[in-house]
């Protein structure tokens, strides 16, 4: 009888456990068409608002920023209220600001065009909090590929996202709104409904789940590992030096393949392939932090971008090679985001993981506001293959750290 009672338990539980994950697969989705314009047209917007290259990276910083601003009180009002109103309400903050972004481009004000894209990225911090509440009610042996399924729905709205310049356009004569502002116009419909969503369909919610169920550190495939504070900053560094670096180089992308002569579309269809390898193969690296471990797959994320520096530097002439630089970048980001954020969730109780986590994603979004900020004028100084080598520096101090932790930990 109590065997019959554990299997049906085991059941339920992976039927809430499903239905969480598909609403937040179509929330991301939704809100993803708001984050794919930002990183496309936000640079171009810049420019052109502003009048000056040197202010190219502030649309990928200042949201990063707004991204980094709004962590931690969304996660203070989950822990009190639950996952539904957090995301609900950052959802409509993105809304405002594609809003904004409209208006100021209309009215050519530069710092009105700053605080849209700073309330864009709380559509990329709702995304960040959307896939630890994946993992909220997992099962251990699946929580990696639980939160990678949910990172790789945002690849349908952010692929779709850098290509709604072209609808957009005709969208925004019929409205009277400047050309490059049509995306954001589709975008804010998007976000009004990835809100309604969460707030509607987001139930149970996911961390009333998971404090009816025991705390578990499990992670069988890094046996060994010692478990503590050591890793928790481990984990929380590795997506922070990793956000860092791919911001630094995507957000100078656009205004270097302008500059050598590429149309808006070639730096559409780019920038869409970039963000194709963030999320398109997450449930590969969720499979492998699961079964291989978190840290074989950090590295392997690490490998990647390292590959990736090294094609864009060299390669910088090269409207070809810098996609593929891209691309792997993107994959390099979505290796290590996947499993940093999985060792993050199984790092700490569950009563503690959404503030932990909301400090990892101020972190992560600090350090990628930072790198953004630095890459304008690292661009000017140093050229695009220039930049590319700074950030190969940041590869290897997450590397070393990965290899001090592993090498004390086995002592």
């Amino acid at each position: 009888m109590r065997m019959t009672e554990a299997v049906q338990g085991a059941e339920q539980r992976g039927s809430v456990q499903g239905r969480i994950v598909r609403v937040l697969v179509a929330g991301q989705v939704l809100a993803g068409l708001g984050q794919g314009a930002t990183l496309s047209i936000g640079a171009v917007l810049a420019t052109e608002v502003s009048g000056s290259e040197a202010w190219a990276g502030a649309g990928a910083t200042v949201s990063t920023l707004g991204a980094a601003v709004a962590a931690i009180p969304l996660a203070a009002l989950a822990v009190r209220f639950g996952r539904r109103p957090a995301l609900s309400l950052g959802a409509l903050i993105a809304a405002l600001g594609s809003v904004i972004t409209v208006v100021a481009t209309g009215l050519v004000s530069f710092p009105l065009l700053l605080a849209g894209f700073a309330l864009l990225g709380v559509g990329a911090a709702v995304g960040l909090q959307a896939r630890f509440a994946a993992t909220d009610a997992a099962d251990p042996s699946r929580r990696g590929r639980d939160l990678s399924v949910v990172v790789w729905s945002t690849t349908v709205g952010a692929i779709v996202g850098p290509n709604l310049f072209g609808p957009g356009v005709p969208l925004a004569e019929a409205l009277g709104l400047p050309e490059l502002t049509g995306s954001f116009v589709i975008a804010i419909a998007a976000q009004l409904l990835a809100a309604a969503l969460y707030l509607v369909a987001l139930r149970p919610d996911p961390l009333a789940v998971a404090a009816n169920r025991p705390v578990d550190f499990v992670e069988a495939a890094d046996a060994g590992i010692v478990r503590g504070r050591a890793v928790l900053v481990f984990a929380i560094a590795t997506l922070a030096l990793s956000h860092a670096t791919m911001v630094s180089i995507m957000a100078m992308t656009p205004v270097h393949l302008i500059d050598h002569g590429a149309s808006l579309v070639i730096v559409g269809f780019t920038i869409s392939l970039h963000i194709a390898g963030m999320f398109g193969l997450s449930p590969l690296f969720g499979w492998a932090s699961d079964k291989l471990g978190r840290f074989r797959t950090i590295l392997l994320g690490q490998s990647l971008f390292a590959v990736s520096i090294l094609i864009t530097a060299l390669g910088e002439g090269s409207t070809s090679a810098v996609t593929v630089g891209l691309v792997l970048l993107g994959l390099g980001w979505s290796a290590s985001t996947v499993a940093g954020s999985a060792l993050l969730a199984e790092s700490v109780a569950a009563d503690r993981r959404a503030v932990m986590q909301g400090r990892s994603d101020l972190a992560m979004n600090g350090a990628g506001a930072l790198g953004g900020a630095l890459a304008g004028p690292a661009l000017i100084l140093f050229g695009y293959s220039g930049l590319a080598v700074v950030a190969l520096f940041v590869v290897a101090l997450t590397v070393s750290l990965a290899i001090r932790l592993r090498t004390v930990s086995r002592r």
